[in-house]
């Protein structure tokens, strides 16, 4: 079996926090993007399969060995998860730190999970239209997955199925609607009339 301790030049007593550091160190380096046009770009790739295999293989194996003790203690655990450590996080209510590493994950490595704990983070920050568009999102790429679809069903509920609506999220409005700022105009421009002068000219 090859020693996946080894690929990433940490040893197996590591904690998760080196054993990331570690391979986003070794992805900085042998990213293909770094090697475009290089005679040495298949060698780059190459490396960069068996960096990612290194880690995927590490972590899989701790959280395995995790699943065994841990038990389910809040709404965003799964044993089977790839992102077991971000739904921890997400579960104590250490926001920063969870988007912190999905924000490390390089584009083509965002799967379903990831946009679903991603909108996970903005719901529970309040950004129920951000979060919408990644639920929707993991739900799109996973559609038969129930737990993406109940989130998705949740910030519905949560923003009253309303999204891209100005005056819900504007704090500055002060609960006005817009009949309401109608209304100020008019008797603004009223107001004005009567001093001789004119708001709104076609009123």
């Amino acid at each position: 079996m090859k020693d996946y301790y080894s690929v990433l030049g940490i040893n197996k007593n590591a904690t998760d926090d080196e054993v990331k550091a570690a391979y986003k160190e070794m992805a900085k380096k042998y990213h293909p993007d770094n090697y475009a046009d290089n005679p040495l770009s298949d060698l780059a790739a190459e490396k960069m399969k068996e960096i990612n295999e290194a880690y995927d293989g590490i972590m899989n194996e701790r959280r395995r060995r995790k699943s065994s003790t841990n038990r389910s203690g809040g709404n965003y655990y799964n044993a089977n998860s790839n992102f077991s450590d971000v739904r921890s996080l997400i579960t104590n209510n250490r926001l920063e730190e969870a988007q912190e590493i999905l924000d490390g994950v390089p584009p083509e490595r965002r799967d379903a999970e990831w946009y679903f704990l991603n909108g996970t983070v903005l719901y529970k920050r309040g950004w129920f239209d951000n979060a919408y568009t990644n639920f929707a999102t993991a739900c799109r790429m996973d559609p038969m997955n129930p737990e993406y679809r109940e989130a998705m069903n949740r910030v519905q509920r949560s923003a009253g199925g309303n999204f891209n609506n100005p005056y819900r999220s504007a704090p500055n409005m002060g609960g006005m609607s817009a009949c309401d700022c109608c209304s100020n105009l008019i008797c603004a421009d009223c107001c004005c009339e009567c001093m001789g002068g004119d708001l709104i000219p076609c009123c």
